[in-house]
C-alpha cells in the first residue's frame, strides 16, 4: 500500500508542470489527501518511509520550479 501511494505521490510530481504545482500550492486538500496526511501524522514510523522516500523527488521539482529559495 505505501509504495503505491509513494508511486502516485512521485508521478505527480514528475509529470505536473511548475505551473501546476505553484497553482495547486495554495488550494486546500482534497479529501482523501487530507485523510493521508492525518494516517501519516498519527502513525510515526509509516510517516518516516513515506518521507524517505518521495522526499528527493519531490524535493528536487520544487528546486527546480524555484519552490524552495
Amino acid at each position: 500500500m505505501l509504495d503505491m501511494v509513494t508511486g502516485m505521490v512521485i508521478q505527480k510530481y514528475k509529470s505536473s508542470s511548475c505551473e501546476d504545482l505553484k497553482a495547486k500550492k495554495g488550494e486546500p486538500p482534497a479529501e482523501i489527501v487530507a485523510a493521508a496526511v492525518g494516517f501519516l501524522r498519527s502513525n510515526p514510523p509509516l510517516r518516516v518511509k513515506f518521507i524517505n522516500k518521495v522526499a528527493p523527488s519531490v524535493a528536487n521539482k520544487m528546486f527546480d520550479c524555484g519552490m524552495i529559495p
